[in-house]
């Protein structure tokens, strides 16, 4: 009989990518309503924003250690539950400050479940040797379309409370159901280890060895950089591009809300054909023509004069940015195990968690269509370091 534990690993990981990508835009499509009860300015949800950063880094720095000892598929399914009880709080805040530590332990949980679940991901991807890494940050996608889309339904008719403890019971129910099967299921291994080139993911007993030589660390560095580029752009939208649409554009605020809707669906349907353009085009070509394509759909986005246009260059920006995270995430991984996964993950969530506190800050300073093109810049300079990585190998990922 054929194995089909790859089959349902795949499922149950899915799943928590998804529910992943549901509970955190279902957060960030309230963050309106949130900033109104809390009277924060600008400024100080900046800061309390940056305080889901401080915790996903830290927590993100100790979960690469703890997936290398009692494994990622346990660390997953307890960073779930976490995630799914503290999306509850920040709506029961009423103060900047108290916001800015229910958005802590918000952060710890995301933090850690991003890279435990990558890890998982990793290693089925190095034993199927196919590069489906885009498809798990698909359902990602998806989860934050469907998320952001259910909060702009009930914007009107449900408070903030009600909304966030509904994806609390939501959460818990789908880690009962994935979770026993992930907790079922080992991580799989390939049945013999073969020579690879370097170019191509390396069997996981290969992949992570006890000290890694100097060339190694950069280019998990490199690839932690690209991440952390394109995932501020993701952050960014994902907090400030619907106060963009309602405040600078005039935007309805379900209209509003379903612009990181279409962002986040651009995405998803970029990622689910990911695995055809990356066996097409390679890894790096799909980087710099994603990162200049993303810079392009974000100075349309900003600057746009109206709601239309605006969301128009959302979507661009989404199908831009799908698969070069996914990309950098699963290079760091196959260079350096879960330890590189920790650390492309602490990069490029880091840049997705310290890009909206950024842009906060620098539209105190000039104003929300300004900051927001610092978008584009970075999207620019994640292809021209993808393209450098490109020359440097010398051929084709």
């Amino acid at each position: 009989m054929p194995d089909d534990r790859p089959i349902r690993l795949r499922l149950a990981l899915t799943a928590f990518f998804a529910l992943d990508g549901f509970v955190f835009a279902g957060w960030v499509v309230r963050i309106p309503a949130v900033k109104d009860q809390t009277g924060a300015s600008a400024g100080a949800l900046g800061l309390a924003l940056l305080c889901v950063s401080a915790g996903a880094v830290v927590t993100m720095t100790l979960t690469g250690r703890l997936c290398r000892r009692y494994g990622s598929h346990p660390v997953t399914v307890i960073c779930a539950v976490l995630l799914s009880l503290s999306v509850a709080l920040p709506p029961l805040t009423r103060s900047a400050p108290e916001l800015g530590a229910a958005l802590l332990v918000f952060g710890m949980a995301y933090g850690g479940i991003n890279v435990a679940f990558n890890s998982a991901a990793v290693d089925l991807v190095t034993a199927l040797r196919r590069p489906i890494m885009p498809s798990f940050h698909a359902a990602f996608s998806l989860g934050g379309m469907t998320g952001a889309g259910l909060g702009g339904l009930v914007a009107n008719s449900l408070s903030p409370v009600r909304h966030l403890l509904g994806l609390t019971v939501l959460g818990l129910l789908v880690t009962a159901v994935a979770g026993r099967a992930l907790l079922r299921l080992k991580p799989p291994v390939p049945p013999v280890p073969v020579p690879v080139p370097a170019d191509r993911v390396r069997p996981p007993d290969e992949r992570a060895p006890h000290r890694l030589d100097a060339r190694t660390r950069r280019m998990v560095t490199v690839f932690g950089l690209i991440a952390l580029c394109t995932a501020y752009g993701e952050g960014a939208l994902a907090d400030w591009g619907a106060l963009h649409l309602e405040q600078d554009l005039g935007a309805h605020p379900g209209v509003a809300a379903a612009g990181y809707s279409g962002f986040a669906l651009a995405m998803a349907v970029g990622r689910l054909g990911g695995t055809v353009l990356l066996e097409r085009l390679g890894r790096m070509r799909t980087v710099v023509s994603g990162g200049a394509t993303a810079a392009a759909g974000m100075l349309l986005g900003s600057l746009a004069p109206s709601v239309w246009a605006a969301l128009l260059g959302f979507a661009v920006t989404g199908l831009g940015l799908a698969n070069i995270f996914p990309v950098a995430v699963e290079r760091a991984g196959a260079l350096a195990g879960p330890g590189g996964v920790a650390v492309a993950s602490t990069l490029g969530y880091g840049g997705m968690l310290l890009g909206p506190p950024a842009i906060g800050f620098m539209t105190d300073w000039y104003s929300l269509p300004a900051a927001l093109t610092s978008v584009a810049a970075l999207a620019a300079l994640a292809s021209v370091i993808g393209h450098g990585v490109r020359r440097a190998a010398g051929a084709r990922p």
